[in-house]
């Protein structure tokens, strides 16, 4: 067996875990990388309206990305469990299958996303001096979505079989592609904010083919023509997988809409403060997304291989592990958090401070619930491990239910600083949903 890919069935788990997910954290911490740089170029050479663009766009454009990583995070608990069963005939077919359906549901949704990128800034209340960078940021990002869906595709195939160790290399490469080519595109050639999107493009084209040319090495994943042919009940049951996972994101996202539509009927340094922390948002939950991507592979190989009690092991053992994490990361972010905050602001300096004061009550609300938040990655990727994709999909509308709640009704008791709790009670209100779900799947697996 090659030695990029792991068998997680065996060993300590809490190290299995751990080490699956370091490299994934280090991927995580690029991609977020040039995330955050597409932010302090834009906020420092674009100034606060084009940076109020960008939080303009932001949860349509997770929107999508959020679909897309949820069709390929389904489509690879299928993979792992094959895996975990030995069973490489099925594991090639379970893959020529999803990159079929893979491809055709990425140019639909691109067509889809196209045609409802004006609708979906009106409805959250864009503002005029800020419209036309919104939409030509959002149109260029959705143009990338097949891009965007290969690259999560191909980084899911692997971690299926336990290699996260390309996909970081891949972020790697990528995130020093898009940084330089935001640099060249805003800087020097002075392509505004469209330059930051295709930068993003390019480095997600760079991560796909970086997958794809490791993935070739792999014997496991030598493909015949025979295994791209969709097979009903296995193309059904992907889609059974990677449906409620895509819908989970959706749902989420809709949530963070309605709150990002609220935020825009504020001031304009009102908005790029929460911008700024919703980039930082991808930071504080590095751990907690790479903890969650270990336990889905974890569960699945488990699942596969027919091992129940590994499973628990492992969720006890990544529980604590993630808690410990969550603290360390809420520690920085209350003595640094300002400070941290303040590297994405430009402007005169009343905006600056106002930017500044928003950004840094809203995020560290955030930092003291960190460890609601990582629970919550641990125990609802351990249940979509376990092939089901529809409870995970029900803490999700739970997710939205409570963050639409608070930010339509806390404004109007308590004012502005009421929206911050909007994402907080959000994890709450999946957690309520998620707790007893993993308790009585639990005993199911026993």
């Amino acid at each position: 067996m090659n030695n990029r890919v792991k068998d997680m069935t065996q060993g300590s788990p809490g190290k299995l875990i751990v080490s699956f997910a370091l490299p994934l954290m280090a991927g995580n911490v690029f991609q977020q990388l040039y995330t955050i740089v597409d932010t302090l170029v834009v906020g420092r050479y674009l100034g606060v309206n084009a940076l109020a663009a960008l939080g303009a766009d932001d949860w349509l454009s997770w929107m999508m990305l959020g679909i897309m990583q949820g069709f390929a995070q389904g489509f690879a608990i299928k993979m792992a469990y094959d895996f975990g069963a030995r069973d490489e005939e099925a594991l090639r077919k379970t893959i020529g299958n999803s990159v079929v359906i893979a491809i055709v549901f990425s140019i639909g949704m691109t067509i889809l996303g196209e045609l409802l990128a004006a609708p979906g800034l009106h409805l959250l209340k864009t503002k005029e001096r800020i419209w036309g960078d919104a939409i030509l940021y959002l149109r260029m990002i959705y143009i990338g979505t097949p891009i965007i869906m290969l690259y999560n595709l191909f980084a899911s195939i692997l971690r299926a079989l336990g290699d996260s160790k390309t996909p970081l290399r891949a972020m790697v490469v990528a995130s020093f592609t898009n940084i330089g080519l935001d640099l060249l595109f805003v800087m020097v050639f002075h392509w505004g904010i469209a330059g930051a999107a295709l930068g993003t493009i390019c480095g997600q084209l760079v991560s796909s083919v970086y997958c794809l040319y490791y993935m070739h090495k792999l014997p496991i994943l030598h493909l015949r023509k025979s295994d791209f042919r969709l097979n009903p009940r296995l193309s059904l049951h992907l889609l059974y997988l990677g449906l409620p996972m895509a819908l989970q994101n959706a749902i989420i996202a809709v949530g963070g809409m309605v709150v990002q539509s609220v935020v825009n009927q504020f001031s304009v340094a009102c908005i790029g403060g929460f911008t700024a922390v919703n980039k930082l948002y991808g930071l504080l939950e590095i751990a907690a997304t790479s903890y969650g991507f270990s336990m889905v592979t974890y569960t699945g190989q488990n699942l596969g291989a027919r091992q129940g009690k590994r499973i628990r092991k492992g969720v006890r053992s990544a529980s604590k592990i993630a808690a410990l994490t969550s603290l360390v990361i809420m520690a920085v972010i209350l003595i640094f958090g300002r400070q941290i905050v303040g590297m994405f602001m430009s402007g005169t300096p009343a905006e600056i401070k106002e930017a500044t004061d928003v950004g840094y009550r809203y995020i560290r609300i955030m930092a003291l619930c960190l460890p609601i938040l990582y629970e919550l990655h641990v125990i609802r990727s351990t249940i979509q491990g376990m092939g089901n994709t529809v409870l995970p999909m029900a803490s999700g509308i739970s997710e939205c239910f409570m963050r639409i709640g608070v930010a339509l009704l806390s404004p109007l008791l308590v004012g502005e600083a009421g929206i911050y709790y909007a994402e907080v009670i959000a994890w709450m209100g999946a957690m309520l949903v998620l707790v007893p779900s993993y308790f009585v799947l639990r005993k199911q697996l026993d």
